[in-house]
């Protein structure tokens, strides 16, 4: 918890590994986290149904580490949006060393982080930056991930993503270039790259806001 309470305070968040980052960029990311934008309506207070709305921008980005930020900084990365937007991120990754694995998210307003279709951490609502953990044990292989965030009215604004791995002692930020799949097919030690075309399993984080 100790890169939370920095991450927290609004300090740069030392106790974790990685450097800050946007929201993301509109140069595409092949491998990396694919995040849809949205305006949302004034006076939203919880994370949109996005299948009711229409996008109206994509970003793309390895990772999430945004501290703590005045709205007036605006919407860092690719606009000078500062509230009332959302950004439903999706991607997949491969885990080359099975077992348990706990992710944190730090949101300002709400978020939702979705492993395999299934809700794992639920960080929804207007409030400062909060930060909420969970575990999941994971097999070897491609696995999918879906993280869901609002901003609601000013003053600041903030996302991070952070996990730990089996054996793993501190906090570093999700990259997906930490758990990219083997280029070569012969070195897959689980699955194979057929699984990368799967869709997400019962698209259950899409029913569940």
């Amino acid at each position: 918890m100790w890169a939370a309470c920095l991450f927290l305070s609004g300090q740069v968040p030392g106790g974790i590994d990685g450097e800050i980052t946007t929201f993301g960029t509109t140069v595409v990311i092949a491998s990396g986290l694919k995040g849809l934008v949205y305006d949302i309506p004034e006076g939203t207070d919880s994370l949109p149904k996005f299948e009711k709305l229409k996008p109206v921008g994509t970003v793309y980005t390895n990772g999430l580490l945004i501290p703590k930020r005045d709205f007036t900084e605006g919407f860092p990365g690719i606009t000078n949006k500062s509230e009332w937007f959302a950004i439903d991120y999706t991607g997949r990754f491969y885990v080359d060393k099975p077992g348990k694995y706990a992710f944190i998210v730090a949101s300002d307003d709400g978020s939702k982080l979705y492993i395999d279709g299934k809700r794992l951490i639920d960080n929804d609502g207007v409030h400062g930056v909060v930060a909420v953990e969970g575990n999941v044990n994971l097999t070897g292989g491609i696995h999918h991930i879906r993280l869901s965030y609002f901003q609601g009215p000013r003053m600041s604004l903030a996302l991070m993503l952070g996990v730990m791995g089996p054996g793993e002692k501190q906090w570093r930020v999700f990259n997906t270039n930490d758990f990219r799949p083997p280029s070569n097919p012969a070195d897959w030690k689980y699955g194979s790259p057929a699984d990368l075309e799967k869709p997400e399993p019962g698209k259950g984080g899409k029913k569940d806001r």
